[in-house]
């Protein structure tokens, strides 16, 4: 079994965490073929929304993942969500089913609360991310409230200066908010310690793109 992941963005904490995550669904011997291009979100970060080249090289990425055989493909930046969304038809077709990180976390952040802080470090992640969760909330019948959290000047900090700056932002909305969602995988190192400092439910997307990712490949019978 093959699984391609596709990252805009990294962080050795990020790919730690996926590559745990995924290895503990799929099991130790699932092959990880990754996939990077960092121009991608520094091109989204500089325009303030997708543009057409940024979202055409990575729909190329999930392209040349399809052509290297894997058997389903993890899609690891929620800036780029709806691209993934957009070539759902298409991944489909192929056989080659392409699971959003971040979408079943929004889905039990609406489970959880109706007051939902949304904690990133870009805005061009806060917003698809707090989209992705009213898109849930519709689905389920629910209004939630979002808070914005925006933890600027954290992105590209070392683990410990991130950890402290995140700490200091949560601290600003922990008790407005009934659950806190992580909008970047690389923050999930933080998820525990966040949670047991303010006694909160707090949400991280890598540990349910992996078991989405696993349901995707049972549905398409791989496993």
């Amino acid at each position: 079994m093959k699984v391609g992941l596709i990252y805009t963005s990294t962080t050795p904490e990020l790919i730690a965490d996926v590559e745990r995550e995924v290895k503990k669904q799929l099991g130790e011997d699932v092959e990880l073929y990754s996939l990077q291009d960092p121009s991608i979100l520094a091109e989204v970060r500089e325009a303030g929304y997708v543009t057409t080249a940024p979202a055409a090289r990575l729909i190329g990425m999930y392209m040349k993942a399809a052509e290297a055989g894997c058997d389903a493909m993890l899609n690891l930046c929620s800036s780029v969500g709806e691209v993934a969304d957009c070539v759902q038809d298409v991944a489909k077709y192929i056989g080659v089913p392409i699971v959003r990180v971040d979408e079943e976390m929004c889905r039990e952040a609406v489970r959880k609360g109706t007051r939902i802080g949304v904690m990133a470090t870009l805005p061009t992640t806060l917003e698809p991310t707090k989209g992705t969760i009213r898109r849930m909330a519709r689905e389920n019948g629910k209004y939630v409230e979002l808070v914005d959290c925006l933890v600027e000047g954290a992105f590209g900090l070392n683990q410990d200066q991130f950890k402290a700056r995140m700490t200091e932002s949560a601290a600003t909305i922990a008790d407005k908010v009934d659950v806190i969602v992580f909008a970047q995988g690389s923050m999930a190192y933080c998820e525990q310690y966040i949670a047991e400092k303010f006694n909160k439910v707090v949400l991280s997307s890598v540990r349910f793109g992996a078991e989405e990712l696993k349901k995707a490949l049972i549905k398409k019978g791989t496993i």
